[in-house]
């Protein structure tokens, strides 16, 4: 039962729509007001009553999301289809009518259409395009349509301006493309025959001329093979003759026309003249020694059939060839290693060729065999070059460099190490090797640059200690002791792998023991442990299986004693004190290496109140004030209104505002206030304003700790217990858990 119609109960048709816009249907056309939207919608896009819009092209890309425009769809996309026409010939004898071919093309772009007419030899018709490309009207009563892509099909006619086209067969993209909208296509249909058109074949097959035509078509050689040339070396023992010699020569071969080039080879100081080419670009005969006289060999032969002085001098091609002279020239099949080839008369011998040629030869002959030909002795050793000792002028890599040529020049370094390597930087903490109680008090710090293998050492301060900090040694390259100075060879310098934990190094007669590493260093060699045997877990790990079987128990016995409670875990001194006491062949770094293998590390706790501080006092003292434009920035790119971002676009708005903060200290805020990959931005911004939020002062010492070039000596990571159960069974295989340590013994 339908709803009386009273105010409330009838539908609104407004409700919920956006779009209000009127169609412009009336404009000016050469100064005269018309009606020029016909097939424009109503108000909002919708159809008038009655009122129906064809589409302006008949296919549409179907797609997920916003379907493309057809010019973008179906740019450069035509389909091809062959067409006949029959044409009556009036007021002619022998032709009645004539049939034409076409070939139609349909562009998908804009369903326009053009027609092409193939151009055929003295057909006496001007060919070629027969329609322009333009959208062609639909035969009347349907002239105010044009042909779309549903129009097409095999063996039926197509009316385009009154002419009748027969369609009669398409292409591989036509035919595909129409399956792929679910058209099925007519099976092709057949020309029908000229009957004039064969008449004319017969005459002309029929006639004999008096100058036959000779065709050689070497059109398809030189497409297939331009460019591909095959490389033969080759030599001519010339030793026979006078001053004569062994000469070294180059063979092309040239696929595209089989003709042949030699070049010689010409070595230095040799006393010959140098010369353009051994033989020019050409066809090389078999059994020739000498050349031809001009018009000797010729293609082909002329015949006089009369000479007059009053009519003149009548000439005739020979059709017999009865002086033709028949002339065997190399081709490729002749051309083989170790085969003999005369030029001239010069016998010469192919040795070798290159990549090329054999792929060419084993694809088309199947060669395999290509051992060249040794045809001179091997070339003698060059003799050594000493070099002459070192002057004491420069560096030696300086005054090594101004021997080895005319001009002397700088030392080149490796760029390709400098890159990969730059800024990596080893430090160890050092002390003195020495029997002065003062200097063995003194603590050094030892950098070793990547880069380019330098070093450098810094002395700490001591307070009350008498002795003044600061550089101890400029950065530079250091060389191992006892080198003689004045020698012939470089001398060897301190290399990565020679900075290690426990190691002893003599820099400049001072002797320096390093007895700690950064987190960064150790975790570096351990990283690289194919560069730095002393870091390979798996080497010492094999050190330590390959001892004996007496130092084995003990250590087994030590670390079961060791751990009264059955932990698992003992400390690292006494596990360092077991290792360094039994003279198990380890260094202090790969004890050290395997306590932080098998340790239990304990992370620093974070102070995010000294954090929040030193930022602070960052800030204020560059005196930053866009913390509001930045709390703008922020609200403005979460457009959900969550009042998150992620770590990327957090960190990207911070470089945008360049915000006064050290790297470690910004890396620092930003993992603490992450919750998973998003940062509460508000809490961030309200814990570094240092306006509305102040913060207590912090001491110098605490701004030095977030400084972007400080790093701890000791590392963030320290090594307090280590887990020997695991070691025990990684390394003896043996299973330690709650039992008797006289039993696992």
């Amino acid at each position: 039962m339908a709803l009386p119609f009273l105010p409330g109960n009838s539908p609104n048709k407004q409700l919920g729509k956006e779009k209000f816009h009127k169609s412009q249907h009336f404009d000016y056309s050469n100064g005269i007001p018309m009606l020029v939207g016909c097939e424009k919608p109503g108000i909002g896009g919708e159809l008038l009553g009655g009122q129906k819009i064809k589409p302006k092209y008949s296919v549409y890309p179907k797609g997920r999301g916003s379907a493309l425009p057809s010019w973008l769809a179906f740019d450069k996309q035509a389909l091809c289809f062959e067409a006949y026409c029959q044409e009556a010939v009036p007021e002619a004898r022998d032709e009645t009518y004539r049939i034409r071919k076409f070939n139609i093309y349909f562009y998908l772009e804009d369903d326009t259409i053009q027609v092409v007419e193939p151009e055929y030899k003295n057909s006496g018709i001007p060919q070629g395009t027969f329609i322009r490309r333009q959208r062609v009207p639909l035969p009347p009563p349907n002239d105010d349509q044009f042909y779309n892509i549903f129009h097409f099909n095999l063996d039926q006619q197509m009316v385009l301006y009154s002419r009748t086209f027969t369609v009669t067969n398409c292409d591989t993209f036509t035919r595909n493309f129409f399956s792929k909208l679910g058209v099925r296509l007519n099976n092709p249909a057949a020309v029908p025959a000229d009957p004039y058109s064969n008449l004319r074949q017969q005459i002309e097959k029929s006639m004999t001329p008096l100058r036959p035509y000779e065709r050689r078509d070497t059109l398809k050689q030189f497409l297939d093979h331009e460019g591909k040339v095959l490389r033969f070396k080759c030599f001519w023992d010339d030793s026979e003759s006078v001053f004569g010699d062994l000469r070294e020569l180059v063979l092309h071969y040239f696929l595209a026309d089989d003709t042949i080039e030699i070049l010689e080879i010409i070595p230095p100081n040799s006393g010959r003249d140098t010369a353009a080419k051994f033989l020019h670009r050409s066809k090389l005969p078999k059994h020739s020694v000498r050349m031809k006289q001009p018009g000797q060999l010729t293609d082909r032969t002329v015949l006089n059939v009369f000479d007059s002085s009053k009519q003149g001098k009548r000439y005739i091609l020979d059709s017999l060839k009865t002086g033709a002279v028949n002339e065997d020239f190399y081709k490729d099949c002749d051309l083989t290693i170790g085969r003999e080839v005369s030029v001239w008369g010069r016998r010469l011998i192919i040795a070798d060729c290159d990549d090329f040629t054999k792929d060419y030869y084993r694809s088309k002959y199947g060669i395999e065999d290509f051992t060249p030909v040794q045809y001179k002795a091997p070339p003698a050793p060059k003799p050594p070059r000493p070099m002459p000792p070192y002057n004491g002028f420069g560096s030696e890599e300086d005054s090594l460099s101004s021997c080895q040529g005319l001009l002397p020049k700088p030392p080149q370094k490796d760029f390709y190490k400098f890159m990969e390597k730059d800024r990596n930087v080893l430090k160890f903490s050092a002390k003195m090797v020495t029997d002065d109680p003062v200097d063995s008090e003194r603590m050094f710090i030892i950098s070793f640059y990547l880069c380019d293998d330098s070093i450098s050492v810094y002395e700490r301060s001591q307070r009350n200690s008498g002795v003044l900090g600061g550089k101890f040694l400029e950065r530079s390259l250091i060389k191992k002791p006892g080198q003689q100075l004045f020698k012939s060879e470089l001398s060897e310098y301190f290399t990565a792998q020679d900075m290690y934990v426990g190691a002893t190094i003599c820099i400049n007669n001072w002797n320096f023991q390093l007895l700690d590493a950064d987190e960064y260093t150790l975790n570096y060699m351990e990283q690289h442990a194919e560069e730095f045997p002393k870091a390979n877990v798996g080497n010492i790990l094999s050190k330590l299986r390959s001892i004996q079987e007496e130092k084995q128990s003990e250590i087994r016995k030590f670390l079961t004693l060791s751990d009264p409670s059955n932990t698992g875990f003992i400390p690292y001194e006494s596990f360092r004190g077991l290792l360094t006491g039994l003279d198990c062949g380890l260094s202090e770094h790969e004890v050290l290496m395997l306590g932080r293998c098998f340790s239990e590390r304990t992370q620093p706790e974070v102070d995010v109140g000294l954090m929040l501080a030193v930022a602070q006092d960052f800030l204020k003292k560059k005196h930053f004030e866009e913390l509001p434009a930045m709390a703008r920035d922020f609200t403005y790119r979460n457009q959900q209104k969550t009042g998150r971002l992620s770590i990327k676009e957090t960190r990207t708005i911070c470089k945008a505002f360049k915000l006064p903060l050290p790297e470690t200290l910004l890396g620092g805020l930003l993992s603490v206030f992450a919750d998973g990959d998003e940062i509460d931005y508000h809490a961030f911004l309200a814990g570094i304003n240092w306006v509305e939020h102040h913060a207590p002062p912090v001491m110098p010492e605490d701004t030095l700790k977030f400084n972007v070039n400080a790093r701890s000596d000791g590392g963030g990571a320290t090594v307090k217990h280590v887990n020997y159960s695991s070691l025990l069974r990684d390394v003896f295989n043996i299973t330690s858990n709650n039992a008797d340590p006289t039993t696992a013994t």
